[in-house]
């Protein structure tokens, strides 16, 4: 294990709690020290040895030396790599466990070929919490490599509600990462939805944490977010309190940093590539904007004194009568936005598949992801490994009816939380932004019409014919002289 922090340190002793021996390696002497205080209060002393060289670490190892990274992104990987090189023997296996990016990831698979060293990228969800218990991990790479790989991942992987491992064969290439990268983006439009609701019902319906976490434990409990774990660990925040009697998130402040700080980079990379691919994204790519505002607090309050106050959200005075509706709305809402990340999300997985010809196995990426992970939630995922189990299944979910009537059966509570959120300044940006997406995402009659004469008014971009039914992504054929030069 190189890279023994909360994720590496965890993983080793999971590892090492289900019999396999692990070496640890690690720049501080101090981190290594404190995974194995931990693996003697756990009875595991014997299972760990730390090393401080990568020369005492492979002698350590036996033939062939599997290497899990847990590292942060960027070139720290590629020095680990540099250090190994003279140790590695062909059909060594190093295993990337960190959030790397995957065309890092790419580029060291190509890099290893020479030496005959496999190279998988694995996405590991879950925290480092899960990365104790058992992980969602998703492995790519080359195919004879991942089948060495298994038998190990599958021991140590969470497991679903039936004991099937939380793990299987992504693809190959980079698709693991990958894979894991858009993972976080669906997170990230999932996190902003509960909290926008958490924030409604907090100022809006003027309910305290505890009734708040009640609402979420009816949630949790059943219908379309039952076992969901964003909205499980959600009632649990809400609840804690610290040794004062206050409730821990009271304290809290409003300041997501992870993105700005580079600590966290695949939300970033989740939403560039929805761009690059052309996919539209807005439920993650709008979540992702709130989060950096969120980062920018200091500047939050300058702009506040520059307009004079803010724009505070209100009560929801009317819904006093109705809050059980009005919950119940805001629920189903909840539920549009859960369902619309994991169909944008899934579309720019198939676009990248398509561009790189990874083979992604998309009934395994749903298998990944039903236990161990941020973006468990089982009445989706069960829909989608049934759809995916199909032949020949169509990977854009929106072509899909039983997705199709899942998110118009929605459509009403969202159109109303929304409406509600502007008329009482809720900030609703992932809510909105998929009401948004379901409006255009199912209309033939955009005002890009008048957006596409507006081009080839000032930069000849041509247009297509409403009677010739040119449908594809393609450069019309057709000039207008709106104005002579």
């Amino acid at each position: 294990m190189i890279g023994c922090g909360s994720m590496g340190g965890n993983m080793a002793l999971l590892f090492a709690e289900h019999g396999i021996t692990v070496s640890l390696n690690d720049p501080s002497e101090e981190t290594m020290d404190q995974v194995l205080a931990t693996a003697k209060k756990d009875g595991l002393q014997d299972q760990l040895q730390k090393h401080s060289s990568y020369k005492s670490l492979c002698k350590s190892l036996g033939s062939p030396k599997v290497f899990v990274f847990s590292l942060p992104h960027g070139t720290v990987g590629d020095s680990v790599v540099d250090g190994l090189h003279t140790y590695l023997s062909k059909g060594d296996i190093i295993i990337d466990a960190s959030n790397e990016n995957w065309q890092n990831t790419q580029r060291r698979q190509g890099k290893l070929v020479p030496q005959g060293v496999y190279y998988i990228g694995m996405g590991v969800s879950g925290g480092y919490q899960a990365a104790r218990r058992g992980p969602s991990m998703c492995p790519g790479g080359e195919e004879r490599a991942l089948d060495i790989a298994m038998p190990l991942l599958r021991k140590v992987a969470a497991k679903d509600s039936q004991g099937n491992p939380c793990v299987a064969k992504a693809g190959t290439g980079g698709s693991g990462h990958y894979i894991k990268m858009i993972h976080n983006g669906i997170e990230h439009g999932m996190m902003s939805a509960l909290a926008e609701a958490w924030q409604i019902m907090n100022l809006g319906l003027l309910m305290n944490y505890d009734d708040i976490a009640a609402e979420f434990d009816r949630w949790n409990g059943d219908g379309e977010l039952r076992s969901t774990f964003l909205v499980g660990i959600g009632a649990d925040i809400c609840r804690q309190k610290d040794d004062q009697g206050r409730h821990v998130l009271s304290i809290v402040e409003d300041k997501v940093v992870q993105d700005v700080d580079g600590t966290e980079g695949t939300g970033i990379w989740s939403q560039l590539e929805a761009v690059r691919l052309h996919v539209p994204a807005p439920s993650l790519t709008t979540a992702h904007f709130v989060r950096l505002a969120s980062a920018f607090r200091a500047d939050r309050k300058r702009v506040k004194e520059a307009f004079g106050g803010q724009f505070p959200v209100q009560e929801w005075g009317e819904a006093k009568g109705d809050k059980g509706l009005v919950l119940e709305s805001l629920r189903k809402a909840v539920y549009a936005t859960f369902l619309a990340s994991f169909v944008e999300g899934i579309n720019i997985i198939d676009q990248a598949d398509q561009e790189n010809r990874w083979n992604v196995d998309y009934s395994a990426v749903i298998q990944i992801w039903r236990n161990g992970c941020i973006i468990k939630a089982d009445y989706i995922t069960e829909m989608l490994g049934k759809i995916f189990s199909e032949p020949h299944a169509d990977l854009d979910l929106l072509h899909n009816k039983r997705v199709a009537q899942e998110l118009k059966k929605t459509f009403p509570a969202l159109q109303e939380v929304v409406l509600k959120g502007v008329e009482h300044n809720a900030i609703v940006p992932s809510l909105s932004a998929t009401l948004e997406f379901l409006k255009y995402s199912t209309n033939t009659i955009l005002p890009t019409q008048f957006y596409e004469a507006q081009m080839d008014y000032f930069g000849k971009h041509m247009f297509d014919l409403k009677s010739e039914s040119a449908g594809k992504p393609e450069t019309g054929k057709h000039h207008f002289e709106w104005k002579l030069a």
